[in-house]
């Protein structure tokens, strides 16, 4: 004879302690192994800390002058001491390749935070609230979508100066439209969730549902959203750079020391163009590997098992 466990009854819906977080921690899991399957993911993730670790632990290595112009030097080609040569005023390319990547991503990670934050909150709030409130909120994201994002940073860097600061809030403050009408349409499927109502049948405020309950569920599409925040951040600011309205000395990023090359590229002074062309092309290309993986590894629907 031996004797049976007693068994608990455990009533219908409710779970062992432990257990959601268990089954978070488990979507969690299964989210980041299949990120890390994804090769070009893991290559992304390699690209960007290579440059994130050139720009701020090359120059304790390296020490390029970017300061103090040497016209005897100028536009060298790549000699040992300057692996990439000098530009028009004797400057290491290389040097300048580093110091410029600090401020270009610097702007990339500093807008595409101000833009998810901003974007996320405007989102949730006009999804959540609906009705004239939403309506509102979203004519307001219209009107501002249609004002070219170029032509204000244009104008603001030719009147008031650039600054790596002026330019994040500048980049930012234009780049949240796009982030709140993702959050909206997610916040609309997600009011009508059985865990929404009983969250207002417990009598939870409105502050409660969207920082508690909405964002949380949205926050596969904020993630993967500010990846591609920051890719666009880096092109606008090379762009502006490019057009001559980038950050003002002795700051300078990659768009600024791509616009002073082109002067030079039918000279045949390829290493100030190419090399730094190349790092923006990088950088973007592993923020767009990076996003397209936390899509996929986020979004159960679309997450390889």
């Amino acid at each position: 004879m031996f004797e049976v466990p007693l068994l608990t009854p455990v009533s219908p819906g409710s779970a062992p302690e432990g257990g959601e977080v268990t089954n978070i921690q488990s979507g969690w899991r299964l989210g980041l192994r299949s990120f890390t399957e994804n090769k070009l993911a893991v290559m992304g993730v390699g690209i960007l800390l290579f440059f994130v670790l050139f720009c701020w632990a090359g120059p304790l290595v390296y020490h390029g002058d970017v300061t103090v112009a040497n016209i005897v030097q100028s536009n060298s080609p790549p000699v040992q001491g300057h692996p990439l040569g000098t530009d028009q005023d004797g400057f290491d390319v290389l040097g300048q390749m580093m110091v410029g990547g600090q401020a270009s991503l610097e702007i990339g990670f500093l807008a595409a935070v101000i833009a998810t934050v901003v974007g996320t909150l405007w989102g949730a709030i006009a999804g959540l609230a609906g009705g004239l409130i939403d309506g509102i909120m979203m004519r307001i994201v219209d009107v501002i979508l249609s004002i070219p994002l170029l032509f204000v940073v244009l104008i603001v860097g030719a009147k008031w100066g650039s600054s790596v600061v002026s330019l994040a809030l500048i980049i930012g403050i234009f780049s949240w439209l796009v982030p709140s009408r993702l959050v909206r349409g997610e916040v609309l499927t997600l009011r009508v969730r059985d865990f929404v109502a009983a969250a207002r049948a417990a009598g939870a405020r409105q502050s409660r549902l969207v920082l508690r309950h909405l964002i949380p569920n949205a926050l596969s599409v904020v993630v993967v959203n500010i990846t591609f925040q920051v890719a666009d951040a880096i092109l606008l600011v090379a762009a502006l750079g490019f057009l001559g309205f980038g950050l003002n000395y002795p700051t300078f990023d990659w768009g600024d020391q791509l616009s002073s090359g082109t002067s030079y590229l039918l000279d045949g002074y390829w290493w100030q163009i190419y090399p730094v062309g190349l790092c923006i092309v990088l950088t973007v290309m592993a923020m767009n590997l990076i996003g397209d993986a936390l899509r996929d590894a986020l979004d159960v629907r679309l997450r390889r098992r």
